[in-house]
């Protein structure tokens, strides 16, 4: 007695999308983790030689402002531009 696509021995079972308990825990553990290393970000930050603060600023960057696209402007193409 094959079940049809869709359906299951268990019509009142775990809902599509619910995360497994594994992963829940998983994710609020993370979620302390981070939060306590953006606490002592700043200290951190102060330990590393220039170069390397320099370069981790810049890996982090995308995740804190948004990406700014430059703008291209032709002759002709009817804008008008204040100076």
């Amino acid at each position: 007695m094959p079940f049809t696509k869709g359906q299951s021995g268990n019509p009142n079972g775990k809902p599509n999308g619910t995360p497994n308990k594994a992963t829940r825990e998983l994710r609020i553990i993370l979620k302390n983790v981070i939060a306590d290393e953006l606490n002592n970000i700043s200290e951190q930050l102060a330990m590393l030689p220039p170069k390397e603060r320099v370069e981790l600023l810049i890996k982090l960057l995308p995740y804190s402002l948004p990406r700014v696209y430059p703008e291209s402007y032709q002759m002709g193409d009817g804008g008008q531009l204040d100076w």
